[in-house]
C-alpha cells in the first residue's frame, strides 16, 4: 500500500489572515505597556516623595442654629481640608492652605504623614485669593514626626503646558491622604469668587482636597488645589491656584505676626453699625470696591474718632483683605479693645470714584 507523503514545510508562504498583528505591532504594543508601567512607578515615586510635605487640616467651629422651638442653640461643626508645608522660622512650622479651609475656625488641628496631630494657629489669610498660612509651634511637634515630614519643593507654574501630567495629593473626604492622577486641562481659567487665574485639571479634586498639592512630573508643587466644578453633568474639572502667581501673597502671609483669638469680653470693635456686604456682583453693578459698606458709624466709637464716615467701604484690616462682614468680624476676634489697627477704606469722591485710604483706628468696646 502506497502512502502519500505530505510535506510539513510549505513550498509557498501562507498569507496571515487580515488583522493579524505583525511583529512591529506587537513591539509597539509592548512599548506602550512598558511606558505605562514606568509612568505608574514614576507617580508612585513622586507621591512617596511629596506626601511628607502634605498635611491634613481639621477645622472645629461652633455655629449658632435655630432650634425646633425657635430658640438659638450652639452646635459644634467639623470640616476637613489639606495643606502644604512651605517652610519654618525659628519657632514655627508654616503651612499654606485655602482660606475657606480655615475660616470660621475655633480650633485648627494639623495632622502629619505619621498621623500625629498638633493644634495650629492662623498666621494670615487673604480671602480674595482664597489663601491662608497656618503656623504650628515647633516645640509641640515630636522629634520622630519632624524626622518624617519635609518642606515642599515649589515649581514654576508659569512654565506648565496643557496636556502635561498632573498629580493631586490631599485629604479627600477627610479619609486621610490620597493621590489622583490626570493632566493639565487648561491654564488661566477664571471662575466666580476668585481674583486670580486658575489651573484646570482632570485629576480628581474632591472635598477635603482643598489646600492640597497639585504636582508636576518632577514632583514640584505647581498649584494649590482649591475647587471643583460641582455640577451633575460635569466630570473631571478641578481647579488649583497657580503657585507662581500666589508666591508673593504666600510670602506676605508667612511674615505676619501669629495671633490667637482673644476672649469675647476683651474683644475690640470698630464702631460701625449695620454693615452691608459689597459682593462681586454689587461691585460691578454700582462700580464700588468689594468689601464692607458702612451704613453708619456709632457715636464715640473707634471709627468715628478716626474720621471714618458712613458711605465708605472697608477693604482691608492690618493688610488682610476684607471681602465681607464675616471676614471682618473674624479678623477682629484677634484684637483687644484699646489696640490700634490699620483699616483700609475706600471713600467715594465728588465724581463718584472711590479713593483708598489707610486709617489708624483704636478699637473700642461694644458691637461691630
Amino acid at each position: 500500500v502506497e502512502v502519500e507523503k505530505i510535506s510539513l514545510v510549505s513550498q509557498k508562504p501562507v498569507a496571515a489572515p487580515a488583522g493579524t498583528p505583525t511583529g512591529q505591532d506587537l513591539y509597539e504594543a509592548v512599548g506602550v505597556i512598558v511606558k505605562e508601567i514606568q509612568a505608574r512607578r514614576d507617580v508612585a515615586d513622586i507621591a512617596a516623595n511629596a506626601m511628607p510635605s502634605v498635611v491634613s487640616i481639621t477645622n472645629m467651629s461652633v455655629q449658632q442654629v435655630q432650634s425646633f422651638f425657635g430658640g438659638i442653640q450652639e452646635r459644634q461643626s467639623q470640616s476637613a481640608g489639606s495643606g502644604i508645608i512651605i517652610g519654618q522660622n525659628d519657632s514655627e512650622l508654616l503651612v499654606v492652605t485655602n482660606n475657606h479651609v480655615v475660616e470660621g475656625s475655633d480650633t485648627l488641628t494639623v495632622s502629619f504623614i505619621d498621623e500625629e496631630s498638633v493644634e495650629a494657629n492662623i498666621k494670615g489669610t487673604d480671602a480674595s485669593r482664597d489663601l491662608a498660612v497656618v503656623a504650628v509651634d515647633l516645640s509641640k511637634i515630636k522629634s520622630s514626626t519632624r524626622e518624617k515630614i519635609a518642606v515642599a519643593t515649589l515649581g514654576d507654574s508659569d512654565e506648565i503646558q496643557v496636556g502635561e501630567e498632573a498629580i493631586a495629593i490631599g485629604n479627600a473626604l477627610g479619609y486621610g491622604q490620597s493621590v489622583t492622577r490626570g493632566i493639565i486641562s487648561a491654564t488661566e481659567r477664571r471662575i466666580e469668587g476668585f481674583d486670580s487665574n486658575l489651573i484646570q485639571t482632570d485629576a480628581a479634586i474632591n472635598p477635603g482636597n482643598s489646600g492640597g498639592a497639585l504636582l508636576n512630573s518632577k514632583g514640584e508643587v505647581i498649584g494649590i488645589n482649591t475647587a471643583k466644578a460641582a455640577y451633575e453633568a460635569v466630570e473631571g474639572i478641578g481647579y488649583a491656584i497657580p503657585v507662581s502667581e500666589a508666591r508673593e501673597t504666600i510670602e506676605g502671609l508667612m511674615n505676619r505676626e501669629t495671633r490667637t483669638k482673644v476672649a469675647d469680653e476683651e474683644r475690640g470693635y470698630l464702631g460701625i453699625s449695620e454693615p452691608v456686604d459689597v459682593t462681586q456682583e454689587t461691585s460691578q453693578m454700582y462700580h464700588m470696591p468689594v468689601g464692607v459698606y458702612i451704613t453708619d458709624v456709632i457715636r464715640g466709637g473707634g471709627a468715628e474718632r478716626a474720621g471714618i464716615t458712613k458711605g465708605s467701604v472697608v477693604t482691608a484690616l492690618n493688610g488682610t483683605t476684607i471681602n465681607n462682614t464675616n471676614t471682618l468680624q473674624e479678623q477682629l476676634q484677634y484684637y483687644k479693645a484699646g489696640e490700634t489697627v490699620t483699616v483700609t477704606i475706600a471713600v467715594p469722591g465728588s465724581d463718584g470714584e472711590y479713593q483708598s485710604h489707610d486709617v489708624e483706628v483704636t478699637l473700642g468696646k461694644g458691637s461691630n
